[in-house]
């Protein structure tokens, strides 16, 4: 599957959560609410969660490996990067 779509929307405001992500696979399959965060070490890419009842954040989505993973990052990170001030961006 190769991504075919990324569309970026910065979250208002100063927290570490600095953008919301939606990607598209092959123009069939979408994955919403994956984030982009400021971490201690810069930017970081987190995968769709939901909260479990015992407090933990459990992953809906996510990569199987390694290489998929650094492909994936750094494709969102180079598209949030490269929109600058922009509030919204879109890559097809």
């Amino acid at each position: 599957m190769g991504i075919t779509g990324i569309r970026i929307r910065k979250a208002m405001g100063d927290g570490k959560l600095k953008a919301y992500v939606t990607l598209t696979f092959d123009d069939s399959f979408a994955v919403h609410n994956v984030k982009i965060i400021q971490g201690r070490e810069g930017l970081l890419v987190t995968m769709p969660s939901r909260r479990t009842k015992n407090g933990e954040y459990r992953n809906i989505a996510h990569p199987i490996n390694a290489a998929f993973r650094a492909q994936l990052e750094d494709r969102i990170l180079s598209e949030y990067e490269r929109m600058g001030d922009a509030m919204e961006h879109t890559v097809e």
